[in-house]
């Protein structure tokens, strides 16, 4: 599934094409991928078409775009107004095209130096016909992703949703997804108490998107490897300062993975303009099982923990 930079990465493409911009028209070929949407297909249609996008904006592996209605609420206009939210699920992406149906390139982007993956048309679930000519397209071979309306309301911090956006607003849908370590907001020092007052252990709680959003497998084995700690190991027993180094790594590793587009082992996961991500070349411990560790040479390890795989050093990472 895409994480933080994956998704950040796709926010960052789509928003000159949707903000600012009028849905023109909505095409919906799989009413699986509108789930969550109460409606249905023509409610979803209706909700969305004439309507303009302020902005596109992200928290955690969540996407979302404010419609020209979101605003503070006051006496007269109680109402907070709707977003369209975009989730991509475990298979799903965002592909931008032009007027002429060819990919939006951004040449000015480092990491898109190969050429664009092959269009997945059969896969193709949603598209939103934008004004100016361009089209987004929602692909998603598995069905786990989709689209929705929902009804913004007020973050519990009255501070902005997230990246992308200046609103103190998030939709209710996605309320209960806690911000990130790239969230200008996020409150470190409470985030840091409550992390070590779970018994459960360290990998479930980074993993646990309504207690730090935006980590999955990958940048959960590459933060522990930095810090020296096995995945396994309660929360509780960790002191306050090796969380600290732990949230400072995985922050560091996302950083360093957005620089260079995100993190693609298939085709599942692109960029707008259908191209891959390059930090699998830079990845240290995640599916580099059976290589030695860049630290101290031994062989790093996998190991099956809660229905997923590990990855570890297992010298580096011992379990106290």
């Amino acid at each position: 599934m895409p994480e933080l930079p994956e998704v950040e990465v796709v926010r960052r493409g789509l928003e000159p094409f949707m903000a600012r911009r009028v849905i023109e028209r909505v095409e919906v070929f799989e009413s699986r991928s509108l789930k969550r949407h109460a409606d249905g297909v023509e409610g979803f249609v209706r909700a969305l078409e004439g309507r303009e996008i302020r902005e596109v904006a992200r928290r955690g592996k969540f996407l979302w775009a404010p419609l020209s209605d979101a605003c503070r609420a006051t006496s007269s206009s109680p109402s907070l107004g709707e977003a369209l939210v975009m989730h991509l699920g475990m298979s799903g992406q965002l592909r931008v095209r032009d007027g002429a149906g060819r990919g939006a390139y951004q040449a000015s982007e480092p990491h898109v130096s190969e050429g664009p993956a092959p269009d997945p048309a059969t896969h193709l679930r949603i598209r939103l016909h934008m004004e100016g000519g361009a089209r987004i397209d929602f692909v998603d071979q598995r069905i786990f992703g989709g689209m929705h309306v929902s009804p913004l309301i007020g973050t519990a911090d009255a501070r902005a949703g997230g990246e992308g956006t200046d609103l103190p607003l998030i939709p209710q849908s996605a309320a209960h997804i806690a911000r990130d370590l790239l969230d200008p907001f996020l409150d470190e020092g409470s985030l840091v108490r409550r992390i070590r007052m779970r018994t459960a252990p360290i990998k479930s709680v980074l993993l646990d998107q309504s207690t730090l959003s935006g980590i999955g497998n990958i940048y959960a084995d590459e933060g522990l490897w930095e810090a020296r700690l096995h995945f396994a190991r309660p929360a509780i027993g960790i002191s306050s300062r090796k969380v600290k180094e732990l949230l400072s790594a995985c922050r560091d590793v996302m950083q360093r993975a957005l620089e260079v587009g995100g993190t693609s082992f298939d085709a599942l996961y692109v960029n707008v303009d259908g191209r891959s991500g390059y930090f699998a070349r830079s990845l240290k411990a995640y599916g580099k099982h059976g290589t030695p560790c860049p630290r101290c040479g031994r062989a790093l390890v996998r190991v099956q923990f809660q229905n997923r795989s590990s990855h570890l050093c297992p010298y580096c990472q011992r379990r106290r």
